[in-house]
C-alpha cells in the first residue's frame, strides 16, 4: 500500500490551481523538488508543469495536481505544503518533518533523509517503488 510523499492544505491546493488558472494553455499543475542553495544548503524548488515526468509523484487535493521529483521524495516524506499569507509576504510554506534547521532568513533550509526504518517501525505504510 502507497501514500502520498506530501500532504497539501486547503489554501495549498487552491494557490496551486489559481496558479495554473493564470499561466493558461498547457500548464498541469506545479512539481516541488529540493536543490542545493542558500546559506543553509538546501532550498525547495517549485516549477510549472505543463508535461508530467512518469518518475514523479503525483499529489491530487481539491483539484490541484503536485508532481514530487524522485530525487526529492526522501526528503519531503511527511512535509505538509501550505499557503500563507502575511503583512509581509505571501507564499509556499513546508512543514517538514526532516527539516534540521533553517537559515535567518527563512529562504534555505537543511534537511535529513527520512529515516525508512522508523517508518516501517511506525506501522505507517512504505513507498511504493518507481
Amino acid at each position: 500500500m502507497a501514500f502520498a510523499v506530501m500532504t497539501l492544505t486547503d489554501a495549498a491546493a487552491d494557490r496551486v490551481k489559481a496558479i495554473v488558472d493564470n499561466a493558461g494553455g498547457d500548464a498541469k499543475g506545479i512539481r516541488v523538488g529540493i536543490k542545493k542553495g542558500g546559506c543553509a544548503g538546501m532550498e525547495y524548488a517549485i516549477d510549472l508543469v505543463t508535461e508530467p515526468n512518469a518518475k514523479d509523484d503525483l499529489i491530487e487535493h481539491k483539484g490541484a495536481s503536485v508532481w514530487v521529483a524522485p530525487e526529492a521524495v526522501l526528503y519531503l516524506l511527511g512535509t505538509q505544503m501550505d499557503f500563507e499569507v502575511t503583512t509581509l509576504r505571501s507564499g509556499f510554506t513546508f512543514h517538514n518533518p526532516n527539516q534540521t534547521s533553517a537559515c535567518g532568513c527563512g529562504e534555505s533550509v537543511e534537511l535529513k533523509p527520512a529515516d525508512l526504518a522508523a517508518l516501517a517501525a511506525s506501522g505507517q505504510p512504505t513507498v511504493r517503488a518507481g
